[in-house]
């Protein structure tokens, strides 16, 4: 039977191990302070905390065994983490991630692990991706919304033309990249979602559909923040279109998570609705 003072020790393992790797996990934290784009990895540990306190009572239900996948898991963040260290500084951050993962596990068990994955899993939000990983994952996503601004520009009688992820609005060109950059804030978007999913007790299915929802929600959050900023920069001055694009960053943020609640609303009451049709 696993007790709180074997999970305080297995944190002195992780830190113990962290420490072996502190040029990696220094490198995490300048990367972090350093790019606004990277905030989801500071607030990473939060909600690794937060789901580990979470399901806190699963402790004293599980017993040790399995410590030996551990050691594996440490033994390939090693060999990540060497390799790394001569060919890419994401795959170097990522095995320092992997070999304090894999501390815990040997000193916890696998059983725990398991029962802990949710928190485990979020570990992944501890590496930095690179600017080129970003792009790949925001740069459909902002040809998307650069589409649909577009179209939704045309409803309102807003006479834009668009180039790629460019649209222009009386000769003057909105990036959607520059103007919107909510899209390459996905991630931290994607973090809150899944602190969200694992933290109300939720059908599998139903964290799934709420997960899968991020991106979409990001790019209707985006759209409606673009639509007025392409007016902006092309009515008004510069100065005042960059100031309300400051601005509706921030709303735009909250307007996406009020959003995301919504949808999680929506999903409950459809679950509720569908186990009392079921029960009628």
């Amino acid at each position: 039977m696993l007790s709180d003072r074997i999970l305080g020790l297995a944190i002195a393992m992780v830190v113990a191990a962290a420490l072996i790797m502190r040029d990696a996990w220094a490198d995490i934290l300048r990367v972090a302070l350093r790019d606004a784009e990277l905030s989801y990895v500071l607030l990473a540990p939060a909600v690794i905390a937060w789901l580990i306190w979470v399901r806190r009572a699963r402790l004293r239900q599980t017993t040790a065994y399995g410590g030996w996948v551990g050691i594996l898991v440490i033994m390939i963040g090693w060999l990540t983490y060497w390799y790394g260290y001569y060919t890419d500084p994401v795959i170097w951050r990522a095995g320092a991630v992997i070999t304090a993962v894999g501390a815990f596990i040997a000193f916890m068990g696998f059983g725990l692990a398991v029962r802990w994955a949710p928190a485990l899993f979020a570990t992944v939000f501890l590496i930095p991706v690179d600017p080129t990983g970003r792009y790949h994952i925001a740069g459909p996503l902002e040809e998307i919304t650069a589409r649909l601004s577009e179209n939704v520009c045309d409803l309102l009688g807003i006479a834009v033309s668009r180039s790629g992820n460019l649209l222009m609005v009386n000769g003057m060109g909105v990036g959607i990249g520059e103007a919107c950059n909510g899209m390459r804030m996905i991630l931290t978007l994607f973090l809150v979602c899944y602190v969200v999913a694992f933290s109300m007790p939720l059908r599998g299915y139903l964290r799934f559909l709420f997960l899968i929802a991020t991106p979409f929600v990001a790019v209707i959050s985006n759209v409606i923040r673009l639509v007025p900023t392409a007016w902006m920069f092309g009515h008004r001055s510069i100065e005042a279109a960059q100031r309300f694009h400051d601005i509706s960053g921030w709303v735009m943020t909250f307007l996406a998570f009020i959003l995301l609640m919504g949808f999680f609303r929506l999903l409950q009451w459809a679950t509720n609705s569908a186990i009392y049709r079921t029960a009628v």
